[in-house]
């Protein structure tokens, strides 16, 4: 059964033929969006007019990205048990949004959680380092997804793929542009459900092989690559990486800009609850599909055959459907993957334009005083400087595996963003000068610490040795954002801060407006 029959870069006309069905109907909305899209709220937020259950679906769908549908089957297939920690980590992420972060932020913010961060503080220095950091984050998760499109239209359609990187930056831009946040939205819904579809029918189909029994699965892919496969320690053998890239997973989620924006769509915090509520079901529910999906490709396709076609791992899951269903049902899994992809780099875009936008061309350019037009003209502008940059980014980082590169993004998340966000909602004593040093030190120190690690060090300059030990840097680096946000507030407290913290605690329990 090992070794895919697929000829990478030959065109598959039903992965085209999906493909294209899909782009129509998220143009078809785009268009429908696009005549509800005329002011800011509802380019940044859908209008506030998303159900909780409908933005369930379309967190879910920003959630679920390449790194979770590609990368994790692809870690999974190549490495055994290990690659589960991406997806118990990420799944867990969620009680923390729930119990933390939801309320708080629909109650206190409009459209970015620099909103929440600067709501008692000055204004200007807390916003320029929140959108920084906002800003890094996108950037980082950006070149996860643009990765995983180039190598799966390569794969598929037999184009090049710097022609792949190019197309979905057109797409994703036509999305944004024209249709703000209500098409980002649809769009997500739709793509949430196909993921989910297309998930389950491939795990159905591994363990019809195997008589429904996850158990024969794993049986026998201990029996081909050894006991190893099922315990910890191929992918990550130091306790000390598994905690840092745990701790980076769990707590970069409530960090994740295009993730928290989500919140602003919704009317009120209820509904806000009720949207973590369902995208933490269908979330839970997809991992383990990929944790099947994995293994099935690692027995039925073949390590050797699925580093050939990409050394990555992230084409594990098409080549596992062109094993079970030939042509068609790979053309259908193609598709819905590079759906998967456009629409969370839409949310991306949206998030990163947001922080341009919304945070440094009106409150700090502007001082708050920006017209809605000129608002949603410079948010416009900076959705296009974001699909050029995604371009670029996808374009440097070929042949990365996607959910490793997602993985330094939730560190950077949760080391910049997480600390302050939590800070600044539950610490009456947080100053704006602490806000500023613990995103500044958070970023700067995840960032500092991923270049010095031996995923850059030796695995991408080659040298025999790197600087900092752990792949991952949030161990050392979410503990120093909180540490430093708390020494600099108590070395230099601010009393207006202080002052606002009751109408801050009001307005984040009643939701006044």
């Amino acid at each position: 059964m090992n070794g895919a029959a697929i000829l990478p870069g030959t065109p598959n006309a039903t992965a085209i033929a999906f493909f294209l069905a899909f782009v129509s109907l998220t143009l078809a909305i785009t268009w429908w969006a696009a005549r509800r899209t005329r002011t800011t709220e509802e380019f940044f937020a859908a209008g506030r007019r998303i159900t909780g259950r409908q933005n369930g679906f379309a967190l879910a769908g920003d959630y679920m990205s390449a790194a979770s549908f590609l990368g994790i089957a692809g870690l999974v297939a190549t490495s055994g048990f290990d690659g589960l920690i991406y997806s118990t980590g990420w799944l867990v992420g969620w009680p923390v949004v729930l119990f933390l972060i939801a309320e708080p932020l629909r109650n206190l913010g409009r459209y970015t959680f620099a909103d929440v961060v600067s709501f008692r503080l000055r204004q200007r220095p807390v916003r320029i380092a929140a959108a920084l950091g906002a800003l890094a984050v996108v950037a980082l998760y950006l070149i996860a997804q643009m990765v995983g499109a180039g190598n799966l239209i390569k794969l598929m359609f037999g184009l090049s793929y710097q022609t792949a990187i190019v197309i979905v930056g057109a797409v994703m831009l036509a999305y944004v542009l024209f249709g703000g946040m209500i098409a980002t939205t649809w769009v997500q819904i739709v793509k949430a459900a196909l993921l989910l579809g297309g998930a389950a029918l491939l795990a159905l189909l591994v363990l019809a092989r195997f008589g429904f029994n996850p158990l024969r699965l794993f049986a026998a892919a201990a029996d081909q690559y050894g006991a190893a496969v099922l315990a910890p320690g191929k992918l990550i053998s130091s306790p000390w990486e598994a905690v840092s890239l745990g701790l980076a997973l769990m707590f970069g989620t409530a960090g994740l800009p295009h993730i928290l924006m989500r919140f602003y769509t919704v009317p009120d915090a209820p509904s806000a609850r009720q949207s973590v509520f369902w995208a933490t079901g269908l979330i839970g529910s997809f991992y383990l599909l990929t944790f099947v999906l994995g293994f099935g490709a690692m027995v039925l396709v073949g390590h050797d055959a699925i580093v050939a076609v990409d050394k990555g791992g992230n084409m594990a899951a098409p080549l596992l459907a062109e094993a079970l269903g030939g042509t068609p049902l790979l053309g259908f899994i193609a598709a819905v993957a590079f759906a998967t992809i456009l629409a969370v780099v839409a949310g991306l875009t949206l998030s990163g334009a947001a922080a341009l936008s919304h945070d440094l061309w009106v409150n700090v350019v502007r001082n708050g005083n920006a017209p809605h037009a000129e608002q949603l003209r410079v948010a416009r502008i900076a959705s296009v400087m974001l699909g050029i940059l995604a371009v670029a980014l996808g374009l440097s980082f070929k042949g990365q595996n996607v959910a490793f590169m997602v993985g330094l993004a939730f560190a950077l998340a949760a080391s910049g963003n997480f600390p302050a966000l939590v800070l600044s909602i539950y610490w009456r004593g947080y100053t704006t000068a602490g806000a500023v040093a613990s995103i500044v030190t958070g970023t700067l120190a995840a960032a500092t610490l991923i270049v010095l690690s031996p995923t850059v060090q030796v695995d991408i300059l080659h040298h025999a040795h790197a600087w900092f030990p752990l792949r991952n840097p949030a161990l050392v680096s979410m503990p120093l954002a909180f540490l430093v946000g708390v020494a600099i507030s108590l070395a230099a407290p601010e009393a207006a801060a202080s002052d606002g913290y009751a109408a801050k605690e009001r307005r984040m329990i009643l939701g006044e407006r």
